[in-house]
């Protein structure tokens, strides 16, 4: 008995010492995803930039069979059933593994899905099917189809603080029930007869709309003879008195941010000296995404100017952008195609070489001026690339806006420009953060009826649609 449990046990050994060298198929050839990912690094003499709350207990199925001679396919067969992705890391043999980014695409990629959506439509005709199947998906999209009722409350307005040419009041305007956007409105000194409104919507820029580009931006537009609004983003700025800073990274915030937008634009138009015929919209980054989208939903709007952001390789990351499925209306669309829906109407694309937007030139705005061909339009939009700038809203794209703004709404440009037709933004005043604020510098002017906590807010919008 001894003699045969011995035996026993010497063959359970064997087998799994024959297991452990040539896996089957009961365990699927499986292998720790931390170790395929170093035999790669050895393999195609590459490095890897790995967190280990992504790969750590993790194994992989078939391990070695997901092996082909080139990195990328590689990579993508031994990283995709965990949602990772593989990105450039600052040389050609270095790369990050990070988690799926739904709004990511890689330049091969983007040009396919431009392929795509350009043979959809081959002219007028064509294009408008496709624009108004879009049009009328937009706004259920972003979950403001009705429009919710609006409270009808008048604006909190601060006295007004004059600047040489211009001056800046700050507002706080009720969306829904208990509900506020806060921001400044920047108007000419010298108002006569009608005269345009811009949307300045705010980007993920450091200071939020108390960032000295916005403060610049809005003031420059004011003294060339418009009133122009900047506003917080959802859950920032004053914002944050209501809401805790994550709710910004919810899909409810690129609905608050579109209602945000519309609000405003109903208010300054309701100014008995606002031209309805004469609105621009204006903003960089998340503010560039914004003005895209609010051109597309809005036909108010008349010029449009988003900067650092029209993209095919990126969608905008936060869900304040895309975390409604705005770019999954009518089989998939993506910001390039949404900017064709303001067409033929004037539009500016701003770009530079040190962001998502380094490729406009070639890439993405050749498809944006075949629409405006469709119209016999492609002189009413522009691209301004910037191949040595960065990701930024600065002087120089600032030169262009106005330059754009001031001939399609008709203002005055040598409020901005000096004589031999240099930017001239010295007569703008920076206000500190605390000036720029409607409920006071620490929130204690907060009306009562203000809702707190992101919980509250959707139980508000759940009842403004019943």
């Amino acid at each position: 008995m001894k003699k045969i449990s011995s035996l026993i046990v010497l063959f359970v050994v064997a087998v799994y010492q024959l297991f452990a060298q040539f896996p089957n198929s009961d365990n699927n050839f499986r292998r720790p995803l931390k170790e395929v990912l170093k035999d790669i690094e050895t393999q195609y003499q590459v490095k890897l930039r790995i967190s280990a709350k992504d790969v750590e207990g993790k194994v992989l199925d078939y391990a070695d069979w997901r092996f082909r001679p080139g990195l990328e396919e590689t990579l993508k067969n031994v990283l995709a059933p965990f949602d990772l992705v593989h990105l450039p890391d600052g040389a050609p043999d270095k790369f990050k593994i990070e988690g799926y980014r739904y709004h990511l695409r890689t330049v091969p990629e983007a040009r396919e899905i431009l392929d795509h959506l350009a043979g959809k439509y081959s002219d007028k005709d064509s294009w408008e099917v496709r624009r108004s199947a879009l049009k009328s998906c937009l706004p259920e999209a972003v979950r403001l189809s009705p429009l919710p009722q609006s409270p009808g409350a008048k604006p909190i307005l601060t006295p007004k603080r004059k600047m040489d040419g211009y001056t800046v009041q700050n507002i706080a305007l009720e969306v829904l029930p208990g509900v506020y956007v806060c921001g400044s409105v920047y108007q000419p000194a010298k108002i006569k007869g009608k005269i345009p409104v811009v949307l300045c919507p705010n980007g993920h820029f450091g200071e939020g709309r108390y960032n000295k580009d916005i403060q610049a931006r809005c003031a420059g537009l004011a003294r060339m003879g418009a009133v122009a609004v900047s506003y917080d983003l959802f859950a920032w700025g004053e914002s944050a008195l209501q809401f805790e800073p994550e709710a910004h990274r919810k899909s409810l915030a690129n609905t608050m941010q579109v209602l945000n937008s519309i609000r405003l634009l109903d208010y300054l138009l309701s100014l008995d000296y606002a031209d309805p015929d004469r609105v621009g919209i204006t903003g960089g980054s998340g503010g560039g995404s914004h003005s895209i989208l609010m051109a597309a939903l809005d036909d108010r709007i008349d010029v449009s100017v988003p900067a650092v952001m029209m993209s095919a390789i990126h969608y905008g990351g936060c869900p304040c952008e895309s975390g409604n499925p705005i770019h999954l209306c009518e089989g998939g669309t993506n910001n390039v195609e949404l900017a064709g829906l303001f067409a033929p109407k004037p539009q500016l694309i701003i770009s530079d070489g040190g962001d998502w937007t380094a490729n406009v030139p070639e890439l993405e705005f050749p498809y944006l001026e075949r629409i405006y061909k469709f119209y016999g339009a492609d002189d009413l939009v522009e691209n301004v690339h910037f191949p040595k700038e960065g990701h930024d809203y600065g002087p120089s794209k600032r030169a262009a806006m106005y330059c754009f703004m001031a001939k399609h709404l008709r203002l005055d440009q040598s409020k901005v420009f000096s004589g031999d037709g240099q930017l001239d933004e010295s007569t703008i005043i920076i206000e500190s953060a605390d000036q720029l604020k409607t409920f006071g510098a620490n929130g204690e002017k907060l009306p009562a009826n203000a809702l707190i906590g992101f919980d509250q807010l959707e139980e508000v919008f759940q009842k403004a649609f019943l």
